[in-house]
């Protein structure tokens, strides 16, 4: 676990700054992956839960390409958002190196509809890490304090072997 201070993802993969507002770009450099629908991501350390337990926020910025019909956010644009937020998470959380490690489950339950031109969070928690496995958990959400919630969700990555400890 780091210290609550965003580092940036390898720079082989990702094009990651610090922002003056404290956020970190989440960005792949290969704009032809499937990760660069959803961009541009940035990610932030939260306060750790009062046992200690990290959190993080990832944001994205939905615009009219994620809508579906309703004019809401696609329920695959949020699921990709949560997927790709397991893995911004565990690396703010100095878990991963954000290398070839991959999601083996993740469960989500749709509350409401995201909202177009509002920034969407997913806010994720660590539950445990172990050598091979990160347990996660968290909401989508948005607008002020958190108050329009998207979805919840839970989710386990096995680690790349280079990861595990």
């Amino acid at each position: 676990m780091n210290d609550g201070i965003a580092s940036p993802p390898p720079a082989e993969h990702f094009d990651a700054a610090v922002q003056d507002d404290g956020w970190l770009s989440w960005n792949l450099n290969d704009k032809t992956r499937f990760n660069a629908f959803i961009e541009p991501l940035s990610v932030r350390a939260e306060a750790p839960l009062p046992d200690g337990r990290p959190v993080a926020r990832i944001r994205m910025h939905p615009v009219r390409k994620h809508s579906n019909l309703g004019d809401h956010v696609h329920g695959a644009v949020t699921l990709a958002l949560i997927d790709v937020s397991l893995f911004a998470a565990a690396h703010q959380f100095g878990s991963l190196n954000a290398g070839f490690s991959v999601t083996l489950d993740l469960g989500t339950q749709f509350i409401a509809g995201g909202r177009i031109n509002e920034p969407l969070d997913a806010v994720v928690e660590q539950v445990r890490e172990t050598g091979r496995l990160i347990f996660l958990r968290g909401m989508v959400v948005q607008g002020p304090d958190d108050t329009h919630i998207v979805a919840s969700f839970s989710g386990t990555i096995r680690k790349a072997s280079q990861d595990r400890k």
